[in-house]
């Protein structure tokens, strides 16, 4: 925030009748901002940073360079004028790449501050998809020995050989390779010459030989105290060489078949079946695909644990969907933790929680992180196992009961699905994890019943540390139809109706939340709750029996089942009501059948100016895409958006979306899905052709192999020599090849935009990185 007396001073130019003040431009949208007078300067990402002040090559280290040409040009406001502190901070939001190719160029002040240690000990190469092969060898060059910590996550255009100029930043500390190409020899030249690395990240791809790895490699692997692997084959990976190992996360993606057809077993060979060193762990997290195999390959990892459980594990995380059985030596393992470890975050899989009474047992200190999904626990046990009958867990950060049907119901044996919850639970649970941040109650259905301060969106709303929040459309609600809220006939349904157009009689119109404080407030809790949570920041409102048509966490396609009931009460106002966060940088909206025009899209697309990720699923009626004009309205707006998932059938991907996706001046990931749907091919190359920033095209869609094939042809032949990381999949939903086009999908485009799941609370905070 700016200091007060800038804009004190600003007041008082202003008053004498300043010249150089009433000649500054007006302030342009996206431009940073103080309390002094408006400096013009914004950073577009993947370019060099351009300034509307001109600065040539000079020494502006002199005392009055406020009185240089180019100051006296703009009316006494330049850029240089700021001071070190200021400047490190905008200097902050630019890539490494243009940070120290482009900005440090400029002149001798910024030169200097290009290179302060703040911005170059960290350089953040993840997501930067315009560093391309020549960029990033010569950052290394540059500024190689001056990396500590280096971050090339997904980072999957770029070839093994630039991968290897990682070795010449020596004094690495941490670094970061998961999704960049990486054999055994290479990761062992690499590391041979990292003395100082403590933290690493890999992937372990079929065909790694951890003998193929030299013996400077195993010293610099011995002293690793974090290590991060991504498991696309059966393999211990580079575990049994380190022997300091204090956090050890596993993410297995290994396939049960080959590309071939052949399938693969789960059973290690014997030159990988060294027993790992787990003697000093401290925080052990597993995430597993579906697939047999990597639950028959995790055993072994956990297979070690249970012989000698760690003295000072605090943190210990599986997270596997469906079912997986409990062994003899995963007992073992669990009795071993209760009794000898305090644990600070916990997550386990379903069927180890169900009916056991583990969670008695079980000894927490100060926990931070609590996982239950999909798990059985009702809510007195949750009260009594965890909270302890309204035990004091002010330090629990994040909470994930999604999937739990029955955790806020007193004994669910005698609950039904659709029954109200009870408030009583609820407020235990709020009044004694008082400081959650991140918090998922998705995936099941959570009903309020009558009553003031009894509905879930009340008692929610103390909570007003949350950042994340997941909810099912139903429990957002009203307990009871309001008046405004009468069911229309099914012909004033049909009507258009939109933000700009009139109202025709008999159709209700809501107010929209930009018209200023003489708008009438809707009475709604929703509304209620989001206004007492101005900061969050992300926000997901999943329908409780949606299912995706591109699951990440499901083997297979389903068709998802009906909405609740209760989720045809949530419409337009309620999306409205959305407009108020404006921190607001991540949206998630699945099945809400009572969106009559998407209207309320409008409103976030003025409000949410910091919205950076938008997922948009089965919106009103299925058969016909109502919102669609709300939706080009919105995207007009949003020009900080990065990433849109939309998934819909019989969505129309047709010129005048993508006319209007086209002003999303940032968006670089586009994911549609629709069963039978259609697509322009010339619509799609257009947009490519001015939307510069786009690296991620996957649609899938209803349109024959041949379109598609020939479109995504066209579009790597157009786009794909001047856009490095460009990633194009057009391929029919419902085509039997499917799984082995997925399959060749970058993890992190794969994980993050392409597959559906609920994201809140999905993991610790600050588990990595």
């Amino acid at each position: 925030a700016p200091h007060p007396t800038w804009r004190r001073r600003g007041a008082q130019r202003a008053e004498s009748g300043s010249a150089s003040v009433a000649r500054s431009p007006a302030p342009r949208r996206g431009l940073w901002r103080c309390g002094r007078p408006q400096i013009p300067f914004e950073y577009p990402l993947g370019k060099s940073l351009k300034f509307f002040v001109p600065l040539p090559y000079q020494d502006m280290s002199n005392e009055d360079e406020a009185s240089s040409p180019a100051t006296e040009a703009t009316g006494g406001a330049h850029l240089l004028g700021f001071s070190d502190e200021i400047l490190l901070h905008i200097l902050r939001n630019v890539p490494s790449t243009d940070l120290v190719l482009n900005v440090r160029r400029t002149c001798r002040k910024l030169a200097a501050l290009s290179l302060d240690k703040s911005l170059v000990h960290t350089v953040l190469l993840q997501k930067d998809y315009q560093a391309s092969e020549d960029k990033v060898k010569q950052l290394v060059r540059e500024i190689g020995r001056e990396i500590q910590h280096l971050n090339m996550a997904g980072c999957y255009w770029l070839s093994g050989s630039t991968i290897e100029h990682v070795a010449r930043c020596r004094g690495l500390v941490k670094v970061n390779l998961s999704g960049c190409h990486l054999t055994s020899l290479r990761l062992s030249k690499v590391l041979s010459a990292l003395q100082h690395l403590r933290s690493l990240a890999i992937d372990v791809s079929p065909g790694f030989d951890a003998s193929q790895l030299s013996s400077e490699c195993k010293a610099t692997l011995s002293r690793v105290r974090e290590l991060k692997q991504t498991l696309f084959t059966p393999s211990y990976g580079v575990v049994p060489c380190c022997a300091s190992l204090q956090k050890l996360l596993l993410y297995f993606e290994i396939l049960d078949r080959t590309r071939e057809g052949a399938v693969l077993s789960g059973q290690l060979m014997v030159g990988q079946s060294n027993v790992p060193h787990y003697q000093n762990l401290r925080v052990f997290y597993a995430r597993l695909a579906p697939g047999y195999i990597n639950q028959e390959v995790v055993r072994l990892y956990l297979a070690v644990l249970s012989d000698r459980t760690p003295e000072n594990l605090h943190a210990f995380l599986i997270s596997v969907p469906g079912s997986f059985a409990e062994s003899g030596a995963t007992k073992n393992l669990l009795e071993s933790m209760a009794r000898n470890v305090a644990l600070d975050a916990l997550q386990l899989p379903r069927s180890w929680l169900n009916g056991s009474t583990l969670l008695q047992h079980m000894k927490f200190n100060s926990p931070f992180y609590f996982s239950f999904s999909r798990c059985t626990l009702s809510g007195g046990h949750l009260i009594e196992r965890v909270i302890n009958g309204g035990k004091d867990l002010r330090s629990l950060a994040s909470l994930n009961l999604s999937g739990c049907v029955h955790c806020l119901s007193p004994d669910s044996l005698l609950r039904k699905a659709e029954d109200d919850i009870d408030s009583g639970i609820l407020e235990t649970l709020v009044a004694s994890c008082c400081n959650l941040r991140h918090l998922n109650l998705s995936a099941a259905h959570h009903h309020s019943s009558e009553g003031v301060g009894r509905h879930l969106c009340q008692l929610l709303a103390r909570l007003c540390h949350l950042r994340s929040l997941s909810l099912p459309v139903c429990s957002v609600a009203d307990s009871a139809p309001r008046a405004d809220r009468a069911p229309a006939p099914p012909a004033m349904h049909a009507v258009p109706r939109g933000f700009g157009k009139k109202v025709r009689i008999g159709v209700q119109a809501y107010p929209s939340p930009f018209l200023g404080q003489s708008a009438p407030q809707p009475s709604s809790v929703f509304w209620s709750l989001l206004k007492k949570l101005p900061f969050l920041e992300h926000l997901e409102l999943i329908g409780s029996n949606f299912s995706s048509a591109m699951p990440r966490n499901e083997p297979a396609i389903r068709n998802s089942l009906p909405p609740c009931s209760r989720a045809q009460n949530v419409g337009d106002s309620e999306v409205a009501a959305i407009g108020q966060l404006a921190f607001l940088r991540h949206l998630t909206l699945a099945q809400l059948p009572g969106i009559v025009t998407g209207s309320g899209l409008v409103s976030i697309g003025l409000q949410c100016q910091q919205l950076q990720s938008l997922s948009l699923a089965n919106l009103g009626m299925m058969g016909k895409v109502v919102y669609m004009p709300a939706l080009a309205d919105m995207l007009k707006h949003c020009q900080r958006l990065k990433d849109l998932r939309l998934e819909q059938p019989y969505f129309s991907a047709n010129a005048q979306f993508f006319q209007a996706l086209s002003q999303c001046a940032s968006l670089q990931r586009l994911c549609l899905v629709s069963r039978s749907g259609t697509l322009q091919p010339e619509a799609v190359l257009a947009f490519m052709a001015r939307c510069l920033q786009v690296v991620v095209c996957h649609m899938f869609t209803g349109e024959s192999l041949a379109t598609c094939k020939s479109l995504q042809q066209s579009l790597l032949r157009s786009f794909q020599a001047e856009r490095p990381a460009l990633n194009v999949v057009i391929f029919p939903l419902l085509h039997e090849g499917l799984t082995d086009v997925i399959r060749d999908v970058p993890m992190v485009h794969l994980d993050e935009i392409t597959l559906f799941k609920s994201r809140v609370a999905e993991e610790p905070p600050n588990l990595w990185w």
